[in-house]
């Protein structure tokens, strides 16, 4: 990363930040502010001031902010109350992801005949996951039933990890010609591989850290700040042990924070602060190179299919799964539109197309790649500037608990990805 760049990046956090407070008030969230920064920069009227990004910088930051993010978002989800409570978040990832996945891959199909099924299929998994944070007012406002908002919230706290190795495997798949000159033992071994080498390793690491950031916690030999850097420190350790065993190490840091977080629920604050400033900071660099790098290129190579699909992603394949899972659930139409439509698709999707799709040779892979890039470029806008709006609009719909008991059950709260502070909880 050269200086100039560098020097923009600084001016960026610092002048997003001395306006902040002012901007929690408005439909302006900052991922779009971010967004449109890299595209002033990245190609608009702003391209000549000089700010270029090396494809080595995004390659390291987007890796390093998925490890971190899939390791932070699975630490902050508490399976033992999801469990308990198996409400609206297990029927959004135990019926309305899959659905998901199958419906993004039908229309991908249909919207893009050249596409290979699984490549199709790749492309539904990629941009299956969802990013609570582009439409932050929605998971932090009180207006909006707790029950609704903490469906959204663990929703997006797990199906990246879930998503993963079905993306993993599409993509290998495709990338491979669909099985042709493999035998079925061949793709058996890869799966495994897959599947047990890297949840092994963030077991194995996640465990064995948490005890001995416990056994130190517990004799004060830990400084606070010490533990927030144990925290990341752990994160990236699941994911290189993974790696240099064979196994995937992105997998192994979702399985490490889920482990940590739960074998550790009440030393784990550490790393609620690190997604409240490091994390955010982290993420909205991914969002100012996506508006830099990549968004540029990609709507000049974009034609009227892609920009279909990109509209039908962010609708129908995410809704109509969604009120097909709600079937029974006993929330009322306008909830269930509601939970529909907040689905951004961000990072996670984002990161996977970045990282995964540079590794696989996908006969289309540039055209899977333009697509989830429109799509995630949609999504900033459309549920961010919607975000405030439809959490106003929700509440007052379900301000009466007696004519909505559904939306008003109670439900224990997990921490908000990114943490509240940062997208205005004030």
């Amino acid at each position: 990363m050269d200086s100039m760049m560098l020097m923009w990046i600084a001016l960026f956090v610092l002048g997003y930040g001395l306006v902040s407070k002012r901007l929690e008030r408005t439909i302006v969230t900052p991922p779009m502010v971010f967004v449109l920064l890299g595209l002033l920069f990245g190609g608009g009227s702003l391209a000549s001031l000089g700010m270029h990004a090396d494809q080595r910088v995004i390659h390291v930051l987007a890796e390093l902010t998925l490890v971190l993010v899939l390791f932070a978002d699975a630490a902050r989800i508490d399976l033992r109350v999801l469990r308990d409570e198996f409400g609206l978040p297990v029927r959004l990832l135990g019926i309305g992801m899959p659905l998901t996945i199958l419906a993004g891959a039908l229309v991908g199909k249909v919207v893009f005949p050249e596409l290979t099924w699984l490549e199709a299929a790749a492309l539904g998994a990629i941009l299956a996951p969802t990013d609570a944070a582009l439409g932050q007012a929605v998971v932090s406002a009180p207006s909006v039933p707790l029950r609704i908002r903490q469906a959204l919230n663990v929703e997006s706290g797990l199906n990246d990890g879930i998503a993963l190795p079905v993306v993993l495997i599409f993509a290998a798949l495709a990338s491979m010609g669909g099985g042709e000159g493999r035998s079925a033992a061949d793709w058996a071994q890869f799966a495994a591989l897959q599947v047990t080498l890297g949840p092994a390793a963030g077991v194995t690491v996640a465990w064995l850290g948490g005890r001995l950031i416990t056994w130190s916690d517990n004799r004060q030999w830990m400084d606070s700040r010490f533990a927030r850097l144990a925290g990341i420190a752990v994160a990236l350790l699941s994911f290189a042990s993974a790696e240099l065993i064979g196994g995937n190490g992105f997998i192994a840091a979702f399985v490490a924070g889920m482990t940590l977080g739960n074998s550790q629920r009440g030393k784990c604050e550490y790393l609620y602060n690190f997604l409240e400033a490091e994390g955010q900071l982290l993420a909205l660099l991914v969002f100012l190179l996506l508006g830099l790098s990549f968004a540029w290129p990609t709507i000049a190579e974009s034609d009227g299919n892609m920009w279909l699909y990109a509209v039908l992603s962010l609708t129908v394949v995410r809704m109509v799964p969604v009120a097909i899972s709600m079937i029974g659930s006993g929330l009322r139409p306008p909830s269930v539109l509601f939970l529909g439509w907040f689905g951004p698709r961000g990072l996670a999707s984002l990161l996977f197309a970045i990282l995964i799709l540079e590794e696989a040779d996908l006969p289309h892979g540039q055209l899977v790649f333009n697509v989830v890039i429109l799509t995630v470029l949609g999504s900033v806008f459309a549920h961010g500037m919607s975000a405030a709006p439809a959490a106003t609009w929700d509440g007052k719909l379900a301000s009466n608990a007696s004519r909505c008991p559904a939306e008003h059950k109670g439900v224990a709260e997990h921490p908000l990805a990114y943490g509240s502070l940062a997208y205005g909880e004030g």
